[in-house]
């Protein structure tokens, strides 16, 4: 290479990447380029290896994960209600936080469930 672009290229190795950034749309901007498309074959061939599909989850449990000591008559009214279980039982569960009480919901359903809980105080996560 030659003098000019090796002082070039160590002028670049300074730049941070906000400057870097700058200079690719100057760049793209002076010359009519689009720097994109200039390793456009070889990050197609990359892309299907680094790209893994997500299946979108359609079930979820609902997991009562922490009861505040205040809140807790509320939180059992709201786990009577919703999984229909007896004063003994839902009493239980939430002394056992934490503790799954419904499975396999679809999403609305869990966040609507989800929401209740949070409303009078309770800790929550979907699974």
């Amino acid at each position: 290479m030659s003098e000019k672009i090796d002082q070039i290229i160590e002028s670049l190795k300074t730049l941070t990447l906000l400057e870097a950034s700058e200079l690719v749309t100057k760049i793209e901007d002076t010359f009519g380029v689009d720097a994109s498309a200039a390793s456009g074959p070889t990050m197609v061939m990359a892309a299907p290896a680094a790209v893994e599909e997500v299946e979108e989850k359609t079930e979820f449990n609902v997991v009562l994960e922490a009861v505040p000591a205040d809140k807790k008559i509320a939180i059992l009214k709201v786990v009577r209600s919703l999984t229909g279980l007896g004063l003994k039982e839902a009493k239980e569960i939430v002394e056992s936080a934490p503790k799954q009480i419904q499975e396999g919901l679809g999403k609305e359903a869990a966040e609507q469930a989800k929401k209740q809980l949070e409303d009078v105080g309770a800790t929550v996560s979907l699974k």
